[in-house]
């Protein structure tokens, strides 16, 4: 489990406590303010402990849905615009408005750790979105494996989708000329 340092004060009372707990080994420092009793945590849920509300999109969404074989340089998460504006160095935000946020949200369990995902119908709006930033051979090898996973795409969604976003007409034409 993860705590806070704030959380393992209330928990413990004392930093001396805290203190010997970690030379002990019964509490290990995971990164600054975050300790777990396990010694080794997966990422994912160091990411959820800390973006709760985030969801996982573009290149990280296109990798955990096995649309790439890419690994991502830095896990991509999607947060309001309105939210707080975070650093991390393994962590690459994108912001969207709150007519755009929930849309597609979903959850998948990736090694072992429940997280919050857009589906593959709408961060295929996504690529499609922000085509001009992915090189070529990347966005074909994800367009090309939407186009072998194109009978299991839920067809409704994915219009329902695409009738939120400005330049509708456009997005379908593209969607339906790369992928269909």
């Amino acid at each position: 489990m993860l705590y806070t340092y704030k959380e393992l004060r209330c928990k413990y009372k004392a930093d001396k406590t805290i203190k010997k707990m970690l030379d002990n080994e019964s509490i290990f420092k995971i990164e600054r303010g975050i300790y777990s009793d396990n010694k080794y945590v997966n990422y994912l849920d160091v990411i959820n402990f800390k973006y709760p509300k985030a969801v996982f999109t573009l290149d990280s969404a296109f990798y955990y849905h096995n649309l790439t074989d890419v690994i991502p340089q830095k896990n991509v998460l999607a947060i309001k615009r309105d939210s707080a504006k975070y650093i991390d160095s393994k962590v690459r935000f994108v912001s969207y408005s709150d007519k755009y946020f929930d849309l597609g949200k979903a959850t998948m369990v990736v090694d072992g750790v429940k997280i919050q995902i857009y589906d593959k119908e709408r961060i295929l709006i996504e690529l499609i979105r922000n085509r001009n930033t992915y090189g070529f051979d990347y966005y074909k090898e994800i367009i090309n494996n939407y186009r072998e996973l194109k009978n299991e795409l839920n067809m409704e969604k994915l219009f329902h989708y695409i009738s939120k976003f400005p330049f509708e007409e456009h997005l379908y034409d593209i969607i339906m000329k790369e992928v269909f």
